[in-house]
């Protein structure tokens, strides 16, 4: 519970500072289209920086090893997903962009855990 907790706080963090680098550290130094790729990173990363904390908040009442996995998912769709994208964004070396999808599977197996924790402990 404590560890994604963590992971949410450090994620959270991460994400502002990583949004505020791309609105004014990038800005004229990348492409639109790779503004707009940082952007969607930072998005995604926050998203599932809450999934994080939910998924900590949960195991309180929940604990399952399901509820672990589903955290762990997200974490590691955060590194894939958003790591890539971030990569992808300021190289343009295409194959970043090829382990997105990983990330964005990561976070559908998440959300398929964590829903069938909730549906099995309430």
């Amino acid at each position: 519970m404590k560890l994604f907790l963590i992971l949410g706080a450090v994620n959270g963090f991460l994400a502002v500072a990583l949004g505020a680098f791309g609105a004014h550290g990038l800005e004229g130094k990348v492409s639109e289209k790779s503004l707009g790729q940082w952007e969607k990173a930072v998005n995604y990363q926050m998203f599932h920086t809450m999934a994080l904390f939910i998924t900590g908040l949960l195991m309180s009442k929940l604990q399952t090893g399901i509820m672990s996995g589903a955290g762990w998912f997200f974490f590691i769709g955060i590194l894939l997903f958003s790591g890539s994208l971030y990569i992808y964004a300021v190289s343009s070396i295409k194959m970043f962009a090829m382990i997105t999808p990983f990330g964005g599977l990561s976070f559908l197996v998440g959300w398929i855990l964590l829903g069938y924790a909730v549906i099995k402990g309430f």
